[in-house]
């Protein structure tokens, strides 16, 4: 049976690939590049069941005249964790698709068992300035990324994207801004905060990140009782680039999820 299939969920004709066997987990590359994880998908399959969808207008997923937004995006997985017959699943994403994944969980609680987050902001400030001086920029200077990567090895990985389109319309959804805190203030779902040592978000941010998740109030005891439910990291020498296929990634994420929780909240 092949791996490669197409849901078409929501107006979307939503590609995804499904990789080894187990508990499933729902694995959302961050933008531009559906390959974003490169060889950890394979190392996070050898103990799950990992489904790999590309997101709207990204891959071997066809755009449609829908704006890109996380909100929609993030229900489109829902409705793919539906059309599978999931019940619930773990997500996790990478920057772009950890967007993704936490307004899934925001937005549809029921269906998310665990959450990971990748190189994520809960704001657009938690980036740094010259970053989203950059998104800024981005719709403007589609005309000329979009062709540089259409003669690249990832443009002829995919030959019917088009880049052009691609890059502006990832402008148009990271030049807005966006506060998504007082939603992960409410958030029940356990989740895993990843984070470079030299990410594109502020140190200050992931520590708020992390706070509004309930994490960094205090010393969890000598016996570890009063460690919250959710857990953070920061993986060293990396960046926002290289995170998603550091060694570490697989073996940080594989604890969170197959670990049996005694934590309390």
């Amino acid at each position: 049976m092949s791996n490669e299939h197409f849901a078409n969920v929501n107006g979307q004709h939503l590609f995804y690939s499904v990789h080894g066997t187990g508990k499933p987990l729902i694995l959302l590359h961050g933008g531009i590049d559906p390959n974003s994880f490169g060889n950890n998908l394979a190392e996070l399959a050898k103990s799950r069941q990992v489904i790999a969808p590309h997101l709207q207008a990204h891959g071997r997923t066809p755009d449609t005249d829908r704006p890109l937004r996380s909100e929609t995006m993030g229900d489109d997985i829902t409705a793919l964790i539906g059309h599978l017959n999931l019940g619930k699943a773990d997500v996790m994403g990478y920057s772009l698709g950890a967007s993704v994944a936490l307004q899934t969980a925001i937005r549809h609680p029921d269906v998310v068992d665990r959450l990971v987050l990748v190189s994520a902001a809960m704001r657009q400030d938690g980036f740094y300035p010259e970053v989203v001086a950059a998104f800024k920029q981005l719709e403007a200077n589609a005309a000329t990324l979009g062709p540089g990567v259409k003669a690249s090895p990832l443009g002829k990985t995919y030959p019917n994207v088009d880049w052009t389109n691609l890059f502006r319309k990832v402008g148009d959804l990271t030049k807005r801004p966006f506060d998504w805190s007082a939603d992960v203030a409410k958030l029940h779902t356990r989740t895993l905060l990843v984070f470079a040592d030299a990410d594109a978000i502020r140190p200050e941010h992931m520590v708020e990140f992390w706070k509004a998740l309930g994490g960094g109030q205090r010393d969890a005891g000598i016996d570890g009782s009063l460690r919250p439910a959710n857990e953070f990291a920061i993986l060293p020498n990396t960046t926002h680039y290289t995170l998603p296929v550091d060694p570490m990634l697989p073996e940080i994420v594989e604890r969170f999820l197959g670990a049996a929780s005694k934590a309390v909240g």
